[in-house]
């Protein structure tokens, strides 16, 4: 599992200087995605390893958080986390980014670690999987 450094880079120098909107696309439905952080951080492995016999993991990985006020997606997410679920989907959330002097669409590629629901929104911990510009 390797993202593309270059591009992780002007994403999270984007994210931090403009604050971007990220949307989040699921079941055909797109949701907004707030206050959104990226990160590098070290995941509690000792060496990479296959989690869970569903994917990889690297000692070290890219995570994204961000807050999502429409509760209704709660259901659609409980088919894309690993927990119970043998199958772990990815989810798409497409973005801009400044690259080679002009601002470019791209899409993140994430796999959705934790979820935290409030009364009035859900906070999604996900970690980077791909990202292309589209």
């Amino acid at each position: 599992m390797s993202v593309d450094s270059v591009l992780l880079e002007n994403l999270m120098k984007y994210n931090a200087e403009y604050s971007p909107q990220f949307t989040l696309h699921l079941n055909d439905a797109l949701y907004d995605i707030l206050s959104v952080t990226i990160e590098n951080s070290s995941i509690p492995v000792n060496e990479p390893t296959t989690r869970g016999g569903v994917y990889f993991s690297e000692k070290f990985a890219y995570k994204m958080k961000g807050n999502i006020d429409d509760l209704t997606i709660i259901p659609l997410l409980t088919k894309k986390m690993l927990g119970p679920n043998t199958e772990f989907g990815e989810l798409k959330i497409s973005s801009q980014i400044e690259f080679k002097g002009k601002i470019t669409p791209i899409d993140i590629f994430t796999n959705l670690t934790n979820s935290v629901q409030t009364p009035n929104s859900i906070e999604l911990s996900m970690i980077i999987i791909k990202l292309e510009l589209t």
